[in-house]
């Protein structure tokens, strides 16, 4: 951690939650908290084991994180 008041902590968290509620919150209509939590749970799944990203050579996180540590060892 750095000094009080340096965006930089924040900026992987702040990108995290500004994707979720990109794809996965505006628009939708939620009936109670219990809904809100499920869909929330079902997106951090979808988003470490299932969403593709290009920085990740076209692989999710979880596949990511295995293909490098199978090449490290």
């Amino acid at each position: 951690m750095s000094r009080k008041a340096t965006c930089a902590d924040n900026a992987a968290m702040e990108n995290f939650f500004g994707l979720l509620k990109q794809e996965m919150y505006y628009g939708e209509e939620l009936t109670s908290y219990e809904a809100l939590k499920k869909k929330i749970e079902k997106y951090i799944d979808y988003y470490n084991n299932d969403r593709i990203k290009q920085k990740l050579a076209g692989m999710s996180p979880v596949k990511y994180r295995t293909h490098a540590s199978q090449l490290a060892a």
